[in-house]
């Protein structure tokens, strides 16, 4: 019996984004005119390999979603993953307020 990949056990929200992004770098690679060899030569990696990055397979490694990025000339886009942190941002916020409002209860008017 073969080994179940723990990759495979994922939230369906983190299913439907990796199809996502597999679905819109085939699209890149098809804007660009390039062939599923020409891209995997390029990303030196299987075309096999490359066709499992445009479904957006999870057990694909992150590298090779990386050189698959450069050879289309995206690997930029790397650096927005987590750019945007709007949890991260609330919860600093939140501390900032905290320490105001801290500082406001310790303020005596008639100091």
């Amino acid at each position: 019996m073969a080994k179940e990949s723990k990759a495979l056990l994922l939230p369906s929200k983190v299913r439907n984004n990796l199809k996502t992004m597999g679905v819109q770098i085939k699209m890149a690679r098809k804007r660009r005119k390039l062939s599923l060899a020409a891209t995997a030569e390029r990303a030196q990696c299987s075309q096999l390999t490359l066709i499992r990055v445009e479904k957006g397979e999870p057990t694909v490694s992150i590298g090779i979603y990386a050189r698959v990025l450069y050879a289309l000339g995206l690997d930029n886009d790397l650096t927005l993953l987590a750019k945007a942190d709007p949890a991260g941002n609330a919860i600093v916020n939140n501390e900032v307020m905290k320490r105001y409002e801290k500082d406001i209860d310790d303020y005596d008017v008639f100091d």
